[in-house]
């Protein structure tokens, strides 16, 4: 009987345990998502933003488009998110010349745990600069 005690335990608390892996592994990987979507994103929509009519006049100016870096950005970011989160996208800052960019993305991702809802909040920033090999 005592050992029967035991052995309830032990399956108890392993699957108890898996869980909980399974549950902070769901947790991280939508933190290191949501910063790789946001980096290549970013990157992507300021390669689309190029202004390549001010590059051509003299060959040293490098510039981006503010409005086809937002419509871009946007485009390319719901076309790769994940729709079981709810995003809230901040860009507070888009420089054209010379070209800088920061933003800032926050995600609300919800989680149940013996019976109870639990909702974190990520926030994810980045500021990123358009650089040339001249």
């Amino acid at each position: 009987m005592h050992e029967s005690f035991w052995g309830t335990f032990i399956i108890s608390a392993g699957v108890l345990i898996i869980g909980l892996i399974f549950f902070m592994q769901r947790v991280t990987n939508t933190s290191e998502q949501n910063y790789t979507l946001i980096k290549e994103t970013t990157q992507a929509a300021m390669n689309d933003a190029f202004d390549y009519a001010s590059y051509m006049n003299d060959g040293k100016t490098i510039r981006i488009n503010r409005e086809v870096f937002v419509e871009s950005f946007i485009r390319r970011f719901a076309q790769n998110a994940n729709l079981t989160n709810t995003y809230e996208i901040e860009i507070y800052d888009v420089n054209e010349y010379p070209p800088k960019v920061s933003l800032k993305v926050k995600t609300k991702t919800s989680g149940v745990v013996a019976n109870e809802e639990i909702d974190f909040d990520f926030t994810n920033q980045i500021d990123a600069i358009l650089e040339s090999k001249n």
